[in-house]
């Protein structure tokens, strides 16, 4: 996706160049102040009112746009604070499942992997573990669970962008977020549809404790209200 939206803006900016350059070299002025491109399709004479070099109005100028791009894919600190997180964690997960709000939680445990690519702009997370789930026969037993997210800052929403696959399901999750440097948390927010017509908001907030310590906190919007149903504590491998 991100590669075909590169060669779009690409081709669209070698568009605007040939198009420059075939307003400097057309030399047959045509009726009504127009010029024609190799004598197959007419464009405007001098179309911003200055030379021919200049870019229809409205449209930007191509070298512009290339160095707009250039400045568009630069890291930033937004980047720098994902990659900090990078390393080998353990974590806990909790879920509310139960109706029952006095219910304890289920519990399990696994491993994730955080690392940086491409240069820094984005980090992939593995996520491996055993959970409990039922069965055909509805009894509990251990399965084993799959993950991988990608996160990253896009400059030109300006907003912390992720997504998120698993063995549970087939779709792909998309979330955008921001970042509070006064709690050091991400707050994340998503809509998910595990069945056919039942989709879900969901928030996500990430609370970062400290380099060895975080905090994933998962909450749902349950007929009108919000509710917390699952809760992940990492804490990073020495």
């Amino acid at each position: 996706m991100k590669t075909s939206l590169f060669v779009t803006a690409f081709l669209a900016a070698a568009s605007l160049a040939a198009i420059s350059f075939a307003q400097q070299t057309a030399t047959s002025p045509s009726p009504g102040g127009k010029v024609s491109n190799s004598g197959q399709v007419p464009v405007p004479a001098n179309p911003a009112g200055g030379t021919g070099a200049s870019a229809p109005t409205g449209e930007p100028n191509a070298a512009d746009m290339m160095k707009q791009m250039m400045e568009m894919s630069k890291l930033n600190e937004n980047h720098k604070l994902l990659s900090s997180l990078d390393g080998n964690w353990d974590y806990t997960i909790k879920f509310w499942m139960n109706p029952d709000p006095n219910a304890k939680p289920q519990e399990s445990k696994g491993s994730a992997t955080r690392k940086s690519i491409m240069g820094g702009r984005y980090v992939m997370m593995d996520v491996s573990g055993k959970m409990q789930m039922p069965g055909e026969d509805g009894k509990m037993k251990d399965i084993t669970f799959k993950g991988m997210g990608m996160e990253g800052y896009d400059n030109v929403k300006k907003k912390f962008v992720a997504s998120w696959i698993d063995s549970m399901g087939t779709g792909i999750e998309f979330s955008e977020g921001t970042y509070d440097p006064a709690t050091k948390s991400f707050t994340y927010t998503s809509e998910m549809e595990p069945v056919p017509g039942m989709k879900t908001s969901i928030r996500e907030v990430i609370k970062i404790a400290d380099d060895s310590h975080m905090m994933l906190e998962w909450y749902e919007n349950q007929g009108g209200q919000e509710k917390k149903t699952m809760e992940i504590s990492y804490t990073k491998k020495k």
